[in-house]
């Protein structure tokens, strides 16, 4: 027979190690969260990173750290509003295809998206 006294110690041990495992498991899903919506930066007149990979389903978000505007285009498929410094714009990829874009005030500027 277990005493009260012991029985509530392994109560309070496995309470323990439930939030422990619970807290895990929140930063894993939030880690794999941040890995399924990658971001590229505009700097210095050049998308970083200039291609990605991703699935179906991803949201990419391009965010403009230059001291000039820029946009992001994909003819047919997409087009950012002009973004000053520090805009963005957000594009959630539904279909498979390799997606390639400019910014239309430097076409110079290009990238590649390729959704699987």
């Amino acid at each position: 027979m277990i005493s009260p006294t012991l029985r509530s110690l392994d109560i309070h041990s496995l309470g323990i190690r439930l939030a422990i495992a619970a807290a895990i498991l929140l930063q894993l899903g939030g880690a794999h969260a941040r890995a399924e919506e990658p971001n590229v930066m505009i700097d210095n007149f050049t998308f970083e990173p200039a291609q990605l990979t991703v699935k179906v389903g991803t949201t990419i978000t391009w965010k403009n750290r230059d001291a000039i505007p820029h946009t992001v285009v994909s003819a047919g498929k997409f087009r950012s509003k002009t973004m000053d410094t520090d805009d963005s714009y957000s594009f959630t990829f539904t279909a498979a295809g390799d997606y390639k874009y400019f910014c239309s005030l430097h076409p110079h500027m290009t990238g590649i998206i390729k959704v699987e």
